[in-house]
């Protein structure tokens, strides 16, 4: 199946990223801390930990087997105010929040199902933690080998963050969120067509002060080479943002899952990645597939590269994987999907020992995306199986 090529029609595609302040990527983040405590003392721990954050109580629950010594509250008042939360006008803050601890054994029935007793193959031995299927995507058009909006809508949404923790915008507070529409003619980014940043600020700022603030020290700096006559910038246009973060919203584990994947652009299965640990194929299925996919791309075998792969809980094999070639295809579609099935081995058990995911690792990872990170030394972005895949394809 071939995408349409460099050149065709006009069309405007639309991701959008929020700042680590945000009340969702807020639980994202303490979820994950959790799990990286738990794998600093015991890699074979199990994590399955969610998180509510609302005003002055963060819940963090959620089913845990370890051996590990877990203080969850402490990691949760850490974790908030590394994010900015450090004044009780803020509607949080991490001295003076109460949290709550909800944590209990993994189900039995779900812990038998993962720990198989299989003979033979020990990468038999671990079944999938669940049903489900993940998908992987990747693209040659940004260095990142990812879809344009969400790199920007991500570099935005760090860049605010910046500017207000390096004292540039001292009156900018911990919440914020960030949304970029690119128009493409065909498969080639061509433009910025609007950019939309909503940003939280103490109340005595002035609304043309922070827009011009914002243009001048985020959007321009970001966007450079992007921008031109007619895109359009809009700030804040709901014109005031004192109350926000946990005080406005409820934020919970999980629910900014486009975010932390491709924007939008490619599939996404509806799991979510954060508070899992990696035999849960939500989270590990999910980054083989995108490591699959990004050496595809690499590799040259095709300019945009979605696969998906389905599972069944206990089961180490996969019930099935499907490579879609999205771009110019250097091979037949059978060709590349058998060297992906080579190449890359889907049972669990092999994706935690290939992708090292075992470690301590995945907190950084709950702002500003899974995948693309070139900020992080991540196994699932290598372009190692190059060489690997362009054999594996001759001989199909």
């Amino acid at each position: 199946m071939a995408r349409a090529g460099r050149r065709g029609a006009k069309r405007l595609i639309t991701a959008e990223s929020v700042t680590e302040g945000h009340p969702d990527k807020l639980a994202d983040r303490i979820s994950d801390a959790v799990l990286d405590a738990v794998l600093a003392q015991d890699p074979l721990g199990r994590v399955a930990c969610e998180t509510l954050v609302t005003e002055g109580l963060i819940i963090v629950g959620g089913e845990i087997a370890t051996s590990a010594h877990l203080a969850p509250g402490e990691i949760a008042r850490r974790v908030i105010r590394d994010a900015g939360y450090v004044k009780p006008e803020y509607g949080l803050s991490f001295d003076a929040c109460a949290v709550a601890t909800l944590i209990r054994q993994q189900s039995p029935d779900i812990a038998q199902a993962v720990r198989r007793d299989a003979a033979g193959d020990p990468y038999d031995r671990i079944g999938a933690g669940d049903q489900g299927i993940m998908f992987g995507y990747a693209t040659s058009e940004t260095p990142e080998r990812m879809p344009l909006p969400i790199t920007l809508a991500h570099k935005l949404a760090r860049r605010l963050a910046e500017v207000r923790k390096d004292g540039s915008l001292l009156y900018l507070r911990p919440d914020g969120k960030t949304q970029v529409t690119v128009e493409y003619e065909g498969a080639r980014p061509l433009r910025v067509h609007t950019v939309l940043i909503a940003a939280q600020h103490a109340p005595d700022v002035g609304l043309e002060a922070l827009r011009e603030d914002l243009r001048r020290l985020v959007v321009e700096p970001v966007l450079d080479g992007w921008l031109d006559e007619e895109s359009q910038v809009h700030v804040n246009t709901s014109e005031r943002f004192v109350v926000g973060g946990p005080a406005s919203d409820t934020g919970m584990t999980g629910r900014k899952i486009i975010v932390d994947t491709y924007g939008g652009y490619g599939s996404h299965g509806g799991g979510a990645f954060s508070g899992k640990d990696p035999t849960k194929v939500d989270r590990s299925g999910s980054y083989m597939a995108r490591y699959a996919a990004v050496n595809v791309v690499a590799a040259g075998l095709a300019e945009a590269c979605e696969v998906q792969v389905a599972y069944a809980i206990g089961r180490a094999w996969p019930l099935a994987l499907n490579v879609t070639p999205l771009g110019t295809c250097t091979v037949s579609r059978e060709a590349l999907a058998k060297a992906v099935n080579e190449v890359f081995d889907f049972r669990p058990a092999a994706i935690i020992d290939a992708l090292d995911l075992r470690r301590p690792i995945y907190e950084p990872l709950a702002c500003y995306g899974h995948f693309g990170r070139l900020d992080l030394s991540l196994t699932w972005e290598e372009p190692d199986r190059v060489e690997a895949l362009r054999t594996a394809a001759r001989r199909s």
